[in-house]
């Protein structure tokens, strides 16, 4: 890689924290970071998962990594994982959110149960992470990155996922707002908003007889490989982004230009 690409795109001295990544596109973008150079923080609730996780990326990078307990619904949780984070490493510069969940169903099924454990982790507990995170970044004098994982259902919407379109769409329009407030501090606020991905939240849906006919109606007729998000996240946490701020980015095989 030229010297031009490296000091551009690299991450060699940030520190960053991907909250949800246990599993699925949180663990893809670990492993995307570490051997971009950034030391790893994989933050999540399944300790045990991301311990082994952190230990894999360690020895297939040479890269600092580091476990640490996250629930994102308990702000007593997250204060802790950001303490434990500059402990280790110092202040988070690049902050990947994205920790959530699913529970498809349609709108008039939906319980009051079901909408608050949706909303209470995609957008209330992506708002609690971002806060923690800048207010950081704020008293360091650092600066950073923040990327959010939205999706295209906050971009646009689709049936049995109401009440996830509408969380999806508040991370949106959160992003946009965060932005508006944090660039004077040199903190950018940016979401990545994939399209269909198989993860551990959607694998059994994406498999049924409905899914499938879902994915087979996009434009790509495919759906996407988690390797296929890494350089939209890698470009939005490096200084390459510098000037980028407040965008919601669908990676999607144009999924969206379909739904506009």
């Amino acid at each position: 890689m030229s010297d031009y690409l490296t000091e551009t795109f690299g991450l060699k001295g940030k520190v960053a924290l991907v909250v949800g990544a246990s599993s699925g596109i949180g663990a893809q973008f670990a492993r995307a970071l570490a051997l971009a150079g950034a030391d790893v923080v994989l933050g999540a609730r399944r300790a045990a998962k991301i311990e082994a996780l952190a230990k894999d990326i360690a020895d297939e990078t040479g890269a600092r990594t580091l476990a640490v307990s996250m629930d994102v619904t308990d702000a007593d949780s997250v204060v802790k994982a950001f303490d434990a984070v500059e402990e280790a490493f110092g202040t988070c510069t690049v902050v990947c959110n994205n920790a959530g969940l699913a529970i498809p169903n349609w709108a008039l099924e939906d319980t009051e149960e079901d909408w608050d454990t949706t909303m209470n982790t995609n957008l209330k507990g992506m708002w609690r992470v971002a806060r923690e995170a800048a207010k950081r970044m704020l008293e360091a004098g650092s600066g950073g990155s923040i990327i959010n994982t939205a999706s295209i259902l906050g971009l646009g919407v689709g049936p049995m996922q109401s009440t996830y379109a509408i969380s999806k769409a508040g991370v949106v329009q959160m992003t946009r707002a965060l932005a508006l407030e944090w660039q004077r501090f040199g903190i950018r606020v940016n979401a990545i908003c994939p399209g269909y991905f198989k993860t551990e939240i959607n694998d059994d849906f994406l498999e049924t007889e409905y899914g499938q006919k879902m994915v087979q109606n996009t434009p790509a007729r495919r759906v996407g490989k988690l390797a296929e998000l890494e350089p939209a996240m890698l470009m939005l946490a490096s200084d390459a982004s510098s000037f980028t701020t407040g965008v919601a980015l669908p990676v999607d095989g144009a999924h969206t230009v379909r739904l506009a």
